[in-house]
């Protein structure tokens, strides 16, 4: 099911199952009753409001979004103020074959736009969150959350910077440092292994499980990284991103688990992961990898001698049309040399001049070489696909 969530939200619920840090990343305005609304920042609030209030729906439900958000956040290439987005949720009893088939989908996909050199990071907010109670011997839920946002700051900011905004809140320096080590940990299961001791971790045998599926499910590129948080209060479980190793616009894509957020909206009973990818993120690493671009002018245009045969020529531009091949026409009755100058960016020229028309024929141009065939109007449209290359 596709759904488009609501543009405008309460500040107050986001914050509610965002957190408070959450401000700083919208935008957010007062309307005529005096209540803080804010633009929506992503479709997960919404879709999972709406979902927890159906309580007749069949589930596992499977639902999609699409359309444009706004991030108050430091316009640059791969990072802008506005963009759209794509979602995929899927909500019902918690599950990791569930987590499994979101990540699967966000291989998968990635295959099908043949982007290559795509690797998706893995990591757990529990696991983190149960090394970062261990460094600062403390379960403050306030506490820790701000070293999550500390770790998920780390692919945008330098080191430094990050440490000396932690130290100015009171934060020590050497137990951050010690988080930001362990969050540089990467590769798979045996690997992470050897690199620290996963014993006593909370949910690494959910991981190694996870892992068991993907591979089960014939996803490779994959890879634990304990750098992966998302920056979110309402994630609880399994967490990922997808990077494109041969650029550096950051994630083309996020998700996981955040059975916390269906309990905020008051459906203890009910579970939820997801993944959300930003489009203009994701063409630019196509354009990067040599993606063909789409070629804007049309395939062909239909052009007409004299004005008694604009009508005819309009008949056949809208019959080209209806068998769905990009059609242009003049519309205002252009001299026949601007009407051939203007179509020099199509693939073909359809002329329609009284000689050829009187015997129900059109003279069909190739706008690359020049070349000119005569075709019977009947078979304009039954071989349209070998006459324009299609």
């Amino acid at each position: 099911n596709l759904m488009d969530p609501s543009p405008l939200e309460l500040v107050s619920v986001i914050e509610t199952k965002s957190g408070p840090a959450i401000r700083d990343e919208i935008y957010f305005f007062k309307d005529k009753g005096d209540r803080e609304i804010a633009l929506r920042f992503d479709f997960t609030v919404g879709l999972t409001r709406y979902l927890a209030a159906q309580k007749s729906l069949r589930l596992p439900a499977k639902i999609a979004a699409f359309g444009g958000v706004w991030r108050y956040d430091e316009p640059q290439k791969g990072r802008y103020r506005f963009f759209h987005q794509w979602d995929l949720e899927i909500y019902g009893k918690p599950s990791l074959e569930s987590d499994a088939e979101i990540i699967e989908f966000t291989s998968k996909f990635f295959s099908k736009l043949n982007l290559s050199d795509v690797i998706i990071d893995i990591s757990h907010r529990k696991l983190v969150e149960s090394v970062v109670a261990k460094v600062f011997q403390s379960n403050d839920s306030s506490l820790i959350g701000d070293i999550l946002r500390a770790i998920d700051k780390i692919q945008k900011k330098k080191k430094e910077e990050i440490l000396k905004e932690y130290e100015q809140k009171g934060y020590s320096t050497d137990k951050l440092e010690k988080i930001l080590e362990f969050s540089k940990i990467k590769g798979t299961p045996e690997e992470v292994e050897k690199q620290f001791d996963v014993s006593g971790l909370d949910a690494w045998n959910e991981i190694k499980s996870l892992f068991s599926s993907l591979k089960n499910r014939q996803v490779e590129n994959i890879r634990i990284n304990f750098g992966i948080v998302r920056g979110l209060d309402y994630y609880s479980g399994i967490v990922f991103e997808a990077f494109d190793t041969a650029s550096d616009y950051g994630a083309l894509v996020g998700g996981g688990r955040y059975d916390s957020l269906p309990k905020a909206f008051g459906r203890d009973d009910l579970g939820a992961t997801g993944v959300a990818g930003g489009v203009e993120r994701i063409i630019l690493s196509l354009e990067k990898q040599g993606m063909k671009k789409i070629d804007p002018a049309p395939t062909v245009s239909v052009l007409f001698v004299n004005e008694e045969m604009m009508a005819p020529a309009v008949n056949i531009a809208s019959r080209l049309r209806q068998m769905g091949i990009a059609t242009d026409i003049d519309l205002v009755g252009k001299q026949f040399k601007k009407q051939i100058e203007n179509a020099s960016t199509s693939k073909f020229a359809v002329i329609v001049a009284p000689k050829e028309y009187s015997s129900k024929q059109v003279v069909v141009k190739n706008m690359s070489d020049g070349k000119e065939t005569i075709q019977t109007i009947d078979s304009l449209f039954s071989n349209a696909k070998s006459i324009f290359n299609l």
